[in-house]
């Protein structure tokens, strides 16, 4: 992929994706209809129902030290509150609900969040059902503990070696087992207990900042569920195909293509308006396939920009965001810690990326917000920062902070939305704030 991406990028003037047309024209292929409005992020058409956002955003507010922002945040306690489009629900409320199950998704839709993600994938029958990975169901599902299953797992269960410390592990993946054996699973938090000696030790492992009190149900979905969910609760849908885990064409005869394609057919058989969609991916070919053959749906799809992390040669320049501007893509959308820098005075200030993407004209949504044990701040013991906030560690010292890094992200970045293991959190700034 590092490769595709940065040789796209140099040859972006000349270089044609040689990508076979989609099966079906159902909806309006012509030139305009590749055209998106930042506008249309907003639109929200659905009723504004109650939503409940809880205790956290108020522990948070009242941790802030003193300042015209925890002023402006604490004037908001008492609402009113509705749903936006700026809090992105990530696999749901993954923080503390299964993700990617329908209570997740429940949850993620009562705080408020106005878009809600379902990573795409595919079952060994070829059916497209909502996992982050396609080979997590060890650490994400009660896979192992049904035998007729674990039977059916790439690597069986193998217990820790303490003579030679090598942890205990599995592989068990959706292309595995098929739909209506996906069906039988119950969604877990994603942990495992690298130390187990059985089973029952190693689907445990929750992080302690986490909690398993919502674990007694976990109703895993198929992608189509999903979208008549969404259709429910009255939230936009943002789904992500994710990086198969197979070799492509899988079994020799479904391609990258079908798959792209059979996401976007979900959408359309179930009468979704493309306006209210918005697809992702890591993969520039994706995106350069629904450009082509999928127009309505790809003008507002989002590319997950992973050279940040993954490619140790990656550079931000306008040059490289002009270049992925004119291929069509209108909305980028890295790890938050990307967008953000330290000055010399230690302020948290937006990054070069940051600055040459909104230069490019393109829009930015970024991720991840509450998915990192802040409670002692970002950098740990050994004096390495956590993961979404390497880059401005050192300023963040309480997870009170983190009010700040989204108010820097909104007003002076200008992201189009947040995507929040606990929308809630993000769902009160953006109230608070007037952000539709």
């Amino acid at each position: 992929m590092f490769t595709l991406i940065r040789t796209t990028i140099v040859v972006a003037s000349i270089v044609t994706f040689m990508i076979p047309a989609a099966a079906s024209a159902d909806w309006d292929q012509d030139k305009e209809s590749r055209e998106w409005d930042k506008k249309e992020f907003n639109r929200d058409e659905t009723n504004t129902a109650a939503i409940e956002l809880g205790p956290r955003p108020f522990f948070l507010i009242n941790g802030m030290s003193k300042s015209k922002l925890q002023k402006k945040l604490e004037s908001c306690e008492k609402g009113p509150f509705h749903k936006t489009n700026f809090s992105i629900g990530h696999r749901g409320a993954g923080m503390m609900f299964p993700e990617h199950t329908k209570e997740s998704y429940e949850a993620a839709a009562r705080m408020g969040a106005g878009i809600i993600e379902c990573d795409v994938t595919f079952t060994k029958d070829r059916e497209l059902v909502c996992r982050h990975s396609q080979c997590d169901l060890h650490t994400t599902t009660n896979i192992l503990e049904i035998p007729q299953l674990a039977a059916k797992c790439s690597v069986p269960f193998t217990p820790y070696d303490a003579a030679t410390g090598t942890p205990a592990s599995a592989r068990c993946c959706t292309s595995d087992i098929t739909l209506d054996e996906f069906k039988m699973l119950k969604g877990k938090m994603d942990a495992f207990d690298p130390k187990a000696t059985t089973v029952a030790e190693y689907v445990g492992g929750t992080a302690e900042w986490r909690t398993d009190l919502y674990t007694s149900r976990g109703t895993v979905m198929t992608h189509a569920e999903s979208i008549q969910l969404f259709k429910k609760l009255g939230v936009k849908m943002t789904p992500e195909l994710k990086k198969p885990s197979v070799q492509m064409p899988y079994e020799g005869d479904y391609t990258q293509q079908q798959y792209a394609q059979q996401m976007i057919n979900e959408y359309k058989s179930a009468n979704v308006d493309p306006r209210d969609v918005f697809t992702q991916s890591f993969n520039l070919y994706d995106m350069q396939y629904w450009l082509e053959n999928e127009p309505r749906f790809a003008k507002q799809a989002v590319f997950l920009d992973d050279r940040v992390y993954t490619d140790p040669r990656f550079e931000a320049s306008l040059a490289d965001m002009e270049a992925i501007k004119a291929q069509g893509v209108n909305i980028i959308a890295p790890p938050m810690w990307a967008l953000l820098d330290l000055n010399a005075y230690g302020e948290i200030i937006p990054s070069a990326y940051a600055e040459f993407a909104k230069a490019a004209g393109l829009e930015i949504i970024t991720w991840t917000f509450e998915r990192s044990d802040l409670r002692n701040g970002a950098v740990n013991e050994k004096g390495n920062a956590t993961w979404y906030y390497q880059t401005i560690g050192a300023a963040i010292k309480t997870d009170s902070d983190m009010y700040r890094v989204l108010d820097i992200l909104a007003k002076d970045v200008g992201i189009l939305g947040m995507f929040s293991d606990w929308p809630a959190t993000v769902t009160y700034y953006a109230n608070c704030m007037d952000i539709k």
